[in-house]
């Protein structure tokens, strides 16, 4: 018989803990993957593409609780163990592409404040990379000129201000070139003041051009209407460092779609075809983006992403499409229900999970599991109003129960019909209030 591998405790109880609360686990997800083989291998096509200087632009798309953001985690996670960059950020009400508040600034900010690599996946790795960058250079030059070598300094000098020169052709990439040579010559230093300034800048903290003026001498700050002209240089320029490329990860774009004014609606809606051009057009490098949306969010021609006719030209499936027979190198990705063959797997590893989280030898068995896939199923009547995170809760909650209630059997609690499931959320695509910032 086949040895299962042992997973950790603490990513154990970070993945169990995760899917019950109905969010994706940051940690653990290489353990409970199944399906959507795919949907990844059309993702991990457009990686190759970054990483030899091109660039990529997917929605995904799919109702709520069926796993668009699980997926982006994944893809998230496999990109970062090839050496990208990932900055990822939910949009909300005070996150958009743009804003007369401030709102495109502030998904900006959270982009940056998350900026991850495998050293440090959880994010704020901005400095680190920074670090890293100078580390690399002085490595280089080492290899051809002793360390102690009166020109070593010169040599070092000399190779940051030709990598960074090459920015300076780009928008915007005079005065992001400037201040990575300020960072250097602060890092040499050991300036932290100065190397503190120009970090806050980058992370777009300078509010007033004079403030920025005066403890950075640039004359300009980011702002709502180019922080993205910004991440594209910070593409460029992490290659330079020695990454493979970088990835954004958008989810929740539901709430452009939610947005009241029309007007404001459109302008994202612009924002977000500028941002696609780019991608297609040859005008962004090493950059790699992936947003998740529901369908109404998308399709609706009143007030989603297709109610801009320049985007809905682009982006619409085109005639051969269909359920079934799907074009995975479109720009829309539609993530179609896990098959309950799939989910059978998911609840196998995620009994196996919760006995070696608890300590306790797994009693649930395969009639159990099946029997348990097929209550889930037929009590929606169609397998396509379904989701996986209605079912993973259930499925979790049954396991709880068993194990804190030793009288209890699976069998028993499956054929009691006082036992509640989980309500359906995924039939409609709206959400209320409450559930706002509740994703998986």
């Amino acid at each position: 018989m086949e040895q299962k591998k042992r997973i950790p405790k603490r990513i154990a109880q970070t993945v169990i803990s995760s899917l019950k609360g109905g969010v994706v686990p940051r940690i653990g997800l290489p353990y409970i993957t199944v399906g959507r083989k795919s949907e990844i291998a059309a993702l991990l096509h457009d990686v190759d593409l970054v990483k030899e200087g091109g660039a990529s632009f997917r929605f995904v798309v799919g109702r709520y609780g069926s796993g668009k953001s699980f997926l982006l985690q994944t893809i998230r996670n496999y990109v970062m163990d090839r050496n990208f960059i990932v900055l990822d950020a939910d949009l909300s009400p005070e996150r958009r592409l743009q804003g007369s508040k401030g709102q495109g600034l502030a998904t900006y900010r959270e982009l940056i404040q998350n900026l991850a690599t495998k050293t440090r996946p959880e994010g704020g790795a901005l400095t680190l990379v920074l670090d890293r960058w100078i580390n690399n250079v002085q490595t280089a030059v080492a290899s051809e000129i002793p360390f102690d070598d009166p020109g070593f300094q010169t040599a070092v000098d000399q190779k940051i201000v030709s990598q960074i020169s090459s920015l300076s052709e780009m928008v915007h990439g005079y005065d992001f070139a400037q201040l990575l040579e300020r960072y250097y010559h602060a890092y040499l230093a050991g300036d932290e003041d100065t190397k503190g300034k120009v970090v806050k800048w980058f992370r777009g903290e300078y509010r007033l051009k004079t403030e920025a003026k005066q403890d950075l001498g640039v004359n300009i700050i980011i702002s709502d209407e180019d922080w993205y002209e910004y991440l594209k240089l910070f593409a460029v320029f992490f290659r330079q460092a020695g990454y493979s490329g970088m990835f954004i990860m958008v989810d929740e774009l539901v709430n452009l779609y939610k947005i009241p004014n029309a007007i404001s609606r459109q302008y994202n809606y612009e924002k977000l075809l500028s941002m696609y051009n780019d991608a297609m057009q040859g005008k962004a490098k090493y950059l790699g983006i992936i947003m998740g949306a529901t369908p109404q969010a998308v399709e609706d021609r009143r007030r989603g992403v297709y109610s801009y006719e320049a985007l809905r030209s682009r982006l619409a499936e085109g005639k051969f499409a269909k359920e079934g027979q799907r074009d995975l190198y479109a720009p829309v990705i539609r993530l179609e229900p896990l098959t309950a063959e799939e989910m059978l797997v998911l609840t196998e590893k995620l009994a196996d999970m919760h006995a070696s989280l608890y300590g306790y030898e797994r009693t649930i068995s395969e009639k159990d599991l099946a029997d348990f896939i097929k209550i889930e199923y037929a009590r929606v009547g169609t397998s396509s109003m379904i989701t996986p995170r209605e079912i993973i809760r259930d499925f979790i909650e049954l396991l709880d129960i068993v194990l804190q209630n030793p009288g209890q059997t699976v069998q028993s609690l499956l054929t009691d019909g006082d036992f509640a499931y989980t309500k359906s959320d995924a039939v409609s695509d709206e959400k209320t209030r409450d559930f706002a910032e509740f994703t998986i």
